[in-house]
């Protein structure tokens, strides 16, 4: 079960309005996802991060970059979402009607936080026909890349040869919790990942997704470009994906909005349903 929050998540898609501690009388916009906190801002509570959550708050947001269309500029591209506890119970069924044919749920952080309404979210999307698979929020700052990896993948972020599972997806960002880079330099936090890819692939004998974003990236690793074996996630809320990090010259997946219709956050597979099949078959 999910610890109890000092705020109270309300939800419209993937916006937000959060209500902290005694009320302020203040009345967030639902459009303006929550950010990383400011100075002068409560800290979120342990376990309640998600994809993105810092994207806008440190990338920005270009207007007009949301959309659910299949017939825009990414046409041959296919659409996705990623959810997490915020969303609670998905409207599965109407996302596939609006053309989503993959998606992610997280699944834990660190190795003391699992998403309640994760078999809700992963199961509900496999049953009428999307792909899924799983997300792990990581938490340099609490345990080591390894012992992440392990509860990540004992908690609901394996993969096996169905056809229908996607790969795990390590979820590397801002911290919302302090230090954009979890303290660490930025050898250590190249360390870091690599032992968290290295005991997923062994446990699961897949390369672990990353997702991440490229101004985080240079920041906190140097721009390191020794990760390219992994599929890239890159989130960028633009009509574009941008400069990717080093190492790789394409992207496999894109995080293009937060504000889409019935879950806010919409994503791009490079490539066709075909192609994506493919790649959840490994």
């Amino acid at each position: 079960m999910e610890a109890v929050r000092s705020s109270i998540p309300l939800t419209r898609g993937r916006s937000r309005l959060t209500v902290t501690g005694v009320l302020t009388g203040l009345l967030l916009t639902l459009s303006v996802p929550a950010a990383v906190p400011r100075s002068g801002a409560v800290t979120p509570e342990r376990g309640s991060a998600y994809m993105g959550m810092g994207v806008v708050a440190h990338d920005g947001s270009a207007t007009g970059a949301a959309t659910d269309s299949l017939s825009d500029s990414r046409t041959g591209q296919t659409e996705g979402v990623d959810v997490s506890s915020y969303q609670r119970d998905v409207a599965w069924s109407t996302l596939y009607g609006s053309g989503v044919r993959w998606a992610y749920t997280k699944a834990t952080e660190g190795t003391s936080y699992q998403n309640a309404y994760f078999t809700q979210q992963y199961t509900g999307s496999s049953d009428v026909g999307i792909v899924r698979g799983a997300y792990h929020f990581a938490t340099p700052d609490s345990t080591d890349g390894a012992a992440q990896a392990d509860y990540f993948v004992n908690h609901g972020g394996g993969w096996s040869a169905d056809g229908r599972t996607l790969p795990g997806v390590l979820d590397i960002e801002w911290n919302p919790y302090g230090d954009d880079c979890y303290g660490k330099s930025k050898s250590q936090m190249v360390t870091w990942i690599r032992d968290f890819l290295d005991r997923y692939k062994a446990r699961t004998g897949r390369a672990a997704v990353i997702y991440t974003a490229t101004n985080w990236w240079t920041m906190c690793t140097g721009n390191y470009a020794g990760f390219s074996s992994s599929p890239l996630w890159i989130a960028r809320y633009a009509s574009t994906a941008g400069t990717l990090p080093a190492g790789w010259s394409s992207y496999t997946m894109w995080q293009y909005t937060s504000t889409g219709k019935t879950v806010g956050d919409h994503d791009r597979f490079n490539g066709g349903k075909e192609q994506l099949d493919t790649f959840a078959a490994g």
